[in-house]
């Protein structure tokens, strides 16, 4: 027996820890966490009325003379801050529930049996209400917290919105059977109780014993549910009025048949309605083109090996030795070495010995170019992302990068963008995609000759093959007048140009800055157009009029891409200047949201062309080879596009890293196969017109007489002087004209004195200051 006590000894040690408190320590903890969660409620309640005022206060914490407007004050307006805004929104005020009910746990001494389970499904009820908040009020972002907002941007990305919606109606469905504990006996029965005490049409049951028997085999709510509404006319007049409802076996019967009937059509209507809903589903912009088919692969030449590239073991080696040798004539030595191949450049990655400076090996880019005997050496140090240093040698025999292997690469293929661009193949051989609406907006520079005219076509050449007529317009600048003219051939489909525009692709100056001036324009009014529908950006817009939300007769439609070209920039500012450089600005700054993007394409990228405005608003830029380091500084913010073996070997960057391609060659012939496949098909009437623009020197100053007046006069008048707005777009937007006759329309009304002259892109001012002024006015003139 002691022996059996000495052994339960040690078992009796191993205790598990808990933490006990005192009844005294419990009351106050409770309190504490009951006060806190308060504070909480009130500072949250607070900040949606107050956040605005407290912004500025947020780092000035512990300034004493700074006072916040939120009930808590600083604490407040800080904490209410980094929960409602930074953390879950509106479903933060679950904090302050959980805190409460802890808390009297705790102070009235209740057993904490259960308390963890409050804990875990009110965090997961927290995150859902989050998520759910964030997906249905995604303009109002201080409903759903950032945390909302970010996480279902973040689901969006990999299963759409149908499959958020979906995810939301699962974790709905949790949340109601174990945490409310719900069933859908519960609800049924809910519903029944419901429909029994509100629908009309209802046969009364009290005093009614011999009916309850008559239908006692019917279903249950048989004797109560009669769909007066819908099947009116088909029930026989029932004489209820005095009390005396049927009594024989026979009427019994009746009345089951006539409700088993109407159930029968009910079902059937239902059937109806959900397939009528399929008929009138999401609104498709393509349905204009419905039999409009995509260019073929077989359009574009498989040129060289078609993509694939040719390993010359040999040459590998020999080049290894000589970087290997080379390195070590001045005694720098590598502990590895290896090679990834590409179209037309090899990348060598060497892992210098300990203690080797990097710029030791930078500066050694010409002993080493010297020693292979090529042109184009560049050296990366260090690679960003990996502890190696790149030596970019090109290849004896390069391989061709056609335009069919990228355009038929799965990367492409499934790449889903908004306006997505293959532009080639990277060193390691790879597709290199990106998309144009994230860019926004693509600087792209290089000498004559080396590419720069085959990479605007690579990029026209993408669009025109992932994006239907409906989607994407483009507006194509052509100084040189010999380098776009093949589009011409697409511009029912794809172009878009002024009103009253013979050609479509742009070669005037003059006709250019009209042009861009418009596109400011077109950008004003879709901004116009975004605020109406309570949205942010054309993706959100245009999303908002498939699902059918934004009514047409409101001005709404579906807007495509909009995406300028300029071929020649440098010319351009050369012969207009400020009158060019201001609106695309302009463009640059504000455009993208609305979904007008530019490419700027130049031979000579001085600063005096490339200006620190354009430059600080197009982050992305390419880089074909160019003369001097400077113009590649110009172009890149660093050198290396003087280093490039020229015939489309480039460098892109978004602001970021620079990455080496070898662009996609694309042919004349090919580009021309491509316009007269896409031009032979069926078209829009013509091209997609853009606003109405007058210059400066133009205006009317003509006195239209009374008699030769448009027959929408006095309803245009009407709709300026009421928005007090006086733009042709205006008129043409809320009456449904065409930018010609809305322009004449607003002509006749400056001749009448009811609009100002012409302002620029501005709108006119009006002046006439209400309706009873435009009426006198009008009657005075028919006197």
């Amino acid at each position: 027996m002691a022996k059996k006590k000495k052994q339960s000894k040690p078992t009796s040690s191993k205790k598990r820890f808990s933490l006990r408190l005192s009844k005294q320590n419990k009351v106050i903890l409770g309190s504490l966490m009951v006060l806190l969660s308060l504070a909480l409620f009130f500072s949250f309640g607070s900040f949606y009325f107050t956040w605005q005022d407290d912004q500025s206060l947020l780092t000035e914490f512990a300034d004493r003379n700074a006072q916040a407007e939120n009930l808590l004050n600083k604490f407040g307006a800080t904490v209410s801050h980094f929960f409602m805004y930074r953390g879950f929104g509106l479903a933060s005020f679950i904090f302050p529930y959980l805190l409460c009910i802890t808390g009297l746990y705790l102070f009235l001494s209740i057993e904490l049996k259960g308390l963890a389970g409050k804990w875990i499904w009110g965090l997961v009820f927290l995150i859902w209400t989050s998520i759910a908040l964030g997906f249905f009020a995604s303009e109002l972002p201080l409903l759903g917290g950032l945390v909302g907002y970010e996480m279902n941007d973040f689901l969006q990305d990999y299963v759409g919105k149908i499959g958020v919606m979906l995810l939301l109606l699962f974790g709905l469905t949790v949340i109601m059977v174990r945490l409310f504990k719900v069933t859908p006996d519960d609800i049924a029965r809910y519903i029944r109780a419901k429909t029994a005490k509100t629908t009309p049409g209802t046969v009364p049951v009290s005093g009614q014993g011999d009916m309850e028997s008559l239908l006692a085999d019917a279903p249950e709510e048989a004797p109560v549910v009669v769909d007066t509404y819908t099947h009116k006319k088909d029930i026989p007049h029932l004489d209820l009025e005095k009390g005396h409802p049927p009594t024989t076996a026979a009427e019994g019967e009746d009345i089951q048949m006539q409700v088993e009937k109407i159930r029968e059509e009910k079902e059937e209507s239902d059937v109806l309605s959900e397939k009528l809903v399929a008929d009138f589903g999401e609104f498709d912009p393509t349905l204009e083109l419905p039999n409009y088919k995509f260019p073929h692969l077989d359009l574009l030449d498989a040129h060289g090996s078609g993509g694939g590239i040719t390993i010359n073991q040999e040459e590998l080696e020999e080049n290894k030795n000589k970087i290997v040798e080379t390195l070590k004539n001045y005694k720098i030595g590598i502990a590895q070495i290896k090679a990834t191949i590409g179209p037309t450049v090899t990348l060598y990655e060497i892992v210098p010995e300990a203690g080797i400076r990097i710029s030791k090996i930078k500066n050694l880019e010409d002993d080493i170019a010297l020693s292979l005997a090529a042109l184009g050496i560049r050296i990366i140090a260090p690679i960003p992302g990996k502890g190696t240093i790149g030596i970019e040698v090109p290849n004896k025999n390069a391989s061709v990068v056609s335009m069919r292997s990228v355009i038929a690469s799965s990367k492409f293929q499934k790449a889903e963008m908004q306006l997505p661009i293959a532009f080639g193949k990277t060193i390691s051989n790879e597709t290199f995609v990106v998309d144009l609406a994230k860019m926004p907006h693509l600087l792209m520079a290089g000498a004559t000759g080396q590419g720069k005219s085959v990479g605007l076509n690579a990029v026209l050449t993408s669009l025109l093959y992932k994006k239907h007529p409906a989607e994407v317009k483009f507006v194509l600048v052509d100084p040189k007048k010999v380098e776009l003219t093949l589009y011409n051939k697409i511009e029912r489909h794809y172009l878009a140009k002024l009103p009253d525009t013979e050609e479509a692709i742009i070669t005037d100056n003059t006709k250019v800055i009209h042009t861009l001036n418009s596109l400011c324009i077109e950008m004003d009014n879709r901004y116009e157009l975004l605020k109406q529908a309570m949205v942010r950006n054309i993706k959100e817009y245009n999303a908002k009029f498939r699902a059918r939300k934004l009514n047409p007769n409101e001005g709404h439609t579906f807007l495509p891409y909009i995406v300028l070209v300029i071929d020649e920039f440098a010319d351009l500012i050369m012969t207009a200047g400020k009158e060019v450089e201001t609106p695309i600005a302009r463009l640059a700054q504000l455009a993208r949201a609305t979904g007008i993007h530019l490419i700027i394409a130049t031979q000579r990228p001085s600063v005096n062309v490339i200006t620190g405005i354009i430059k600080a608003n197009f982050p992305a830029r390419m880089a074909f080879r160019v003369t001097s380091k400077i113009d590649s500084r110009t172009i890149l913010d660093t050198q290396g596009a003087d280093q490039l073996i020229g015939r489309g070997d480039m460098l892109f960057t978004q602001g970021n890293d620079v990455t080496r391609l070898q662009c996609a060659f694309v042919d004349t012939p090919e580009v021309a196969k491509i316009t007269e496949y896409i031009g032979s098909q069926r078209a829009y009437p013509e091209a997609h017109l853009l606003p109405e623009y007058e210059g400066e020197d133009s205006g009317t100053g003509v006195d239209y007489d009374i008699s030769d007046r448009d027959a929408m006069f006095r309803e245009a008048a009407e709709v300026i002087v009421t928005a007090q707005q006086g733009s042709a777009s205006l008129i043409q937007r809320k009456l449904k004209l065409g930018y010609n006759r809305a322009g004449r329309i607003i002509d006749q009304l400056e001749a009448a004195g009811i609009v100002g002259p012409f302002e620029g892109s501005k709108a006119r001012q009006v002046l006439i200051p209400d309706l009873v002024a435009l009426e006198q006015l009008l009657e005075n003139e028919t006197k």
